[in-house]
């Protein structure tokens, strides 16, 4: 290969890069979405009682140079509380609450890490014509 073959592929590859990711990144994201519903579906993750928060879990794209972002999350406000629990905690009329953790972000995001690697792998292999 020579040189002006080499600058035109690596031009063309940096046409992909930004869209290829931005695929990728919202592709995970729907994914991680997924994943932490179904840890949100019952034990050892939080149990299912009206689905409001099951049904609260978004993504959010965002551009980015060169890319994409997504937010993963929920506005609500047992989420935190849910994850990590509280071991000791009296509200303001004096109501004592022990709450165990129930995780189901954690677990997904640890489950789909090696995913994530070899879906940005790929992308890089689509990006480069590998």
């Amino acid at each position: 290969m020579d040189l002006d073959e080499l600058a035109d592929r690596l031009e063309q590859a940096a046409d992909r890069v930004g869209p290829e990711i931005n695929r990728t990144v919202q592709q995970q994201a729907r994914l991680a979405r997924a994943m932490i519903r179904y840890n949100a579906s019952g034990r050892p993750g939080p149990n299912i009682i009206t689905g409001q928060y099951f049904d609260s879990w978004r993504t959010e794209p965002f551009a980015v140079p060169d890319g994409g972002g997504a937010t993963v999350g929920t506005d609500r406000p047992q989420g935190r509380r849910l994850e990590f629990g509280f071991w000791d905690m009296t509200d303001s009329i004096g109501r004592h609450f022990f709450q165990p953790p129930y995780p189901h972000v954690e677990p997904a995001v640890t489950e789909l890490s090696d995913e994530y690697e070899d879906a940005f792998k790929a992308a890089c292999d689509r990006i480069f014509g590998s």
